[in-house]
């Protein structure tokens, strides 16, 4: 196989340095280096991710799409596919502020509501001990928490959890709360799976932040965005796929397939005399510009001049009638 090339090397250098990119910005990049439209050459497109990670396999990396649960947004980005020990040594981030990001990560995924986010105060909240794996779990086992993680403080955790944001790997929702970032979404697809976050029924991903059926015992998730679409069309049955129970409404959600155009319940049809106004409107329009074009065009015109004179007295007749609706002014003088 072919050596990358450049254009290869572009895109790849773009998301190592530059980090996720939502998809617009990705296929502005792909359309720069290959004078080619990803939309209109898919084609060409998925040739190129899938050489790239042939490519990127050696090293198990993988370039890959997905979706932010938070906003339906579609990112690219480069992963890494193993998560061992080994791996975690190239990380940034010291062994504490590691287990403050899985109990972080825990509290979400497994929030009651299937928000998928947690506060403020619950994230600084967040226990760290029950973190770390110590070979004898003994009842002494607290005792022998290494230090790092006995002394990590509040303060300490503020700027993590500040450092998290700021790195993608955690995000504040529109809600103002504490959710998952776009590089966990992109780097944690196998966490998800191997710890039975159930997954959404129609795209398959794990439904942090989804909608769930209001039947008990019926665990049937739903991405908003994938529900939106399951649900589109004009006389889609909103029927959940597990218990056939009606999918209630969302918050905001509305028929966005329903034609605006077309006059329904609370719509009144034009009544008959504005519809008489409207036509005599521009029957008096008509009129006008008659005469208006008989006067330039002087005696030569093809207008008789009988049809003007008759104009100008029914234009007078309509502003008269108009006129005798006002009220009347007094056209006495006062007395010297």
């Amino acid at each position: 196989m072919a050596p990358l090339s450049w254009k290869h090397h572009t895109l790849l250098q773009a998301l190592l340095s530059r980090g996720p990119l939502p998809e617009p910005d990705f296929h502005a990049l792909f359309t720069a280096v290959s004078g080619k439209n990803p939309v209109t050459e898919k084609q060409l497109f998925s040739d190129t991710i899938g050489k790239i990670n042939k490519e990127l396999a050696y090293l198990h990396f993988d370039l890959r799409a997905c979706m932010n649960q938070y906003d339906g947004t579609v990112y690219y980005g480069v992963v890494n596919t193993i998560a061992d020990e080994e791996s975690k040594l190239g990380s940034k981030y010291s062994v504490p502020q590691i287990a403050f990001y899985k109990g972080l990560l825990e509290a979400i995924v497994q929030d009651g509501g299937n928000d998928g986010s947690i506060t403020d105060i619950d994230a600084l909240n967040v226990r760290i001990d029950n973190q770390v794996v110590i070979a004898d779990s003994s009842q002494d086992s607290q005792s022998r928490l290494p230090y790092s993680i006995t002394s990590f403080l509040f303060s300490q955790k503020e700027k993590t959890l500040h450092e998290l944001i700021q790195d993608r790997w955690l995000a504040y929702t529109p809600e103002g709360r504490i959710g998952l970032g776009i590089r966990s979404f992109l780097d944690l697809r196998s966490w998800f799976r191997g710890n039975d976050i159930p997954s959404c029924v129609v795209c398959n991903e794990a439904g942090i932040k989804a909608s769930t059926c209001p039947t008990e015992g019926c665990n049937v998730r739903m991405h908003n965005y994938c529900l939106k679409k399951k649900f589109s069309q004009r006389k889609a049955t909103r029927a959940c796929p597990g218990c056939a129970t009606e999918w209630p409404r969302q918050e905001g959600e509305d028929d966005a397939d329903e034609d605006v155009n077309d006059p329904g319940e609370g719509q009144e049809i034009p009544s008959a005399p504005s519809a008489e106004r409207s036509s005599r409107k521009k029957r008096k329009g008509v009129k006008a510009e008659l005469v208006e074009d008989a006067e330039e065009a002087g005696p030569s015109t093809a207008i008789p001049r009988r049809s003007s004179r008759s104009a100008r007295a029914e234009a007078a007749e309509e502003a008269s009638t108009a006129g005798a609706s006002q009220p009347a002014r007094s056209s006495k003088r006062r007395k010297k």
